[in-house]
């Protein structure tokens, strides 16, 4: 969600649809889910929001990344890029048998 938000301040469905999108259809977002993490990331100062209007008229909280939300994004990506080329290069290895 903080890397969907580093694009621009986005609405919760905004949000979703763009995960959903960069994932090929492959990551699926609950609205559940959505809400208590933006709650959550809220609380912990890594995003910030203000009520907006859509393009369709309605009203909608659009969240935005604070600074500190950015440097999170920034150091944890990082460290998550790390952890899964470890796991790759785990999954890859060849058996005895091969």
């Amino acid at each position: 969600m903080l890397k969907a938000l580093s694009w621009g301040p986005m609405h919760g469905f905004e949000i979703t649809s763009w995960l959903e999108e960069r994932s090929g259809g492959r990551l699926t977002v609950f609205d559940a889910a959505l809400l208590q993490s933006l709650h959550r990331m809220e609380e912990r100062k890594l995003i910030a929001a203000d009520w907006g209007v859509t393009e369709n008229g309605r009203r909608a909280r659009y969240y935005r990344l604070t600074p500190a939300g950015r440097a999170w994004l920034r150091t944890e990506s990082s460290s998550l890029v790390d952890h899964v080329e470890a796991l790759v290069t785990i999954l890859n290895a060849r058996t005895a048998e091969s």
